[in-house]
Order: structure tokens, then sequence, then C-alpha cells
């Protein structure tokens, strides 16, 4: 048995479309819904772009280290 996955938003009629499935006219298929939980809103920066300016500079200047003194 082949697993195919396909995400698919279910329209305001309550219908599925599914287009361009790997499957021939007459093909036996199985159909499993899961239902994906939404991103909690508790972590608003999720998935929002980031950038690193100095990568692999030093986090602060050498002479703010107390370790260094």
């Amino acid at each position: 048995m082949k697993t195919h996955k396909i995400k698919t938003v279910v329209l305001k009629d309550g219908t599925v479309v599914l287009d361009d499935l790997p499957v021939l006219e007459g093909d036996e298929i199985e159909v499993v819904i899961n239902v994906l939980d939404p991103i909690p809103v508790t972590y608003p920066l999720r998935g929002a772009p980031f950038r690193y300016d100095d990568p692999f500079g030093p986090a602060v200047d050498p002479s703010e280290w107390d370790a260094l003194k």
C-alpha cells in the first residue's frame, strides 16, 4: 500500500476538493481525515522571518566581560 499526503482546506459548504491525485480510475482508496490543531496564539512570532546580522561575532562588546578584567 502506498501512502500519499495532501493538505487542503474545507470549503464553506463543507466539501473537500482533491485535485491531481496519483491514482487511476477504479482504484480502491481509503480516506482518513486528520483535523490539524491551529497554532496557539501564545506564540505570536512563530513563523515570522528573522535574520542574523553577524552570527559568528561576539554577543557583547569584549570590554563588557567581567572575566577579562
